[in-house]
C-alpha cells in the first residue's frame, strides 16, 4: 500500500515540471469588459468609409471617417471582438476593405473627448450589398442587442 502511494507521488513530481511549462505557453488575456470602457446607454449608428483596418489581438479595430450633417468628418475607431472570434464569424482581413462605405452599429466610448479619434464598440457591421456581419465579442458584458446570433433569445 505505502509503495503504491510512494509511486504515485513520484509520477505527480515527474508531471509537475511539464504542466507548469504547459501552462507557461497559454497567453495570457488582456481583456476588458465591454461596461469598464463603453456606455451601453450611448448606442450609435456610424455611416462611413473604410480608412484602415487592424487585425490585431486584443481586439480588432476598423477605422472610419464619418461625414456630418455639416459636412466636416469625424474619424472613429471601431472596436471589434478578437480575430479569432471575427474569423468564427465570417470575417476575416479582406471582408471589410478599405475605401467602402460600410454602417456599424455599437455602443460610444465612455471617454467623448475623441482624440485621436472618437471610439465605439461594434456591434454589427452592414455592408453596402446589405450583407449583415456581428463584429463584437460576446461574454464581456455588452448589452444582449439582438446583433450576436449565438445569444439566448430573451423570453
Amino acid at each position: 500500500m505505502r509503495a503504491a502511494r510512494i509511486r504515485k507521488f513520484r509520477r505527480a513530481q515527474a508531471a509537475l515540471p511539464l504542466l507548469l511549462l504547459a501552462l507557461q505557453a497559454v497567453p495570457a488575456a488582456a481583456h476588458h469588459s465591454f461596461a469598464a470602457e463603453f456606455d451601453a446607454d450611448a448606442p450609435v449608428r456610424l455611416e462611413g468609409k473604410v480608412t484602415k483596418v487592424e487585425w490585431i489581438n486584443p481586439h480588432a479595430w476598423i477605422h472610419l471617417e464619418v461625414v456630418q450633417p455639416d459636412g466636416s468628418v469625424v474619424a472613429w475607431m471601431v472596436e471589434g471582438g478578437t480575430p479569432n472570434t471575427l474569423l468564427r464569424a465570417g470575417i476575416d482581413k479582406n471582408t471589410v476593405a478599405i475605401g467602402i462605405d460600410i454602417v456599424v452599429r455599437g455602443y460610444r466610448s465612455k471617454q467623448k473627448s475623441c482624440e485621436p479619434a472618437c471610439k465605439a464598440n461594434g456591434r454589427d457591421i452592414t455592408f453596402p450589398d446589405g450583407r449583415k456581419l456581428f463584429m463584437g465579442s460576446s461574454g464581456t458584458g455588452a448589452p444582449r442587442d439582438g446583433s450576436d446570433p449565438r445569444e439566448p433569445k430573451r423570453p
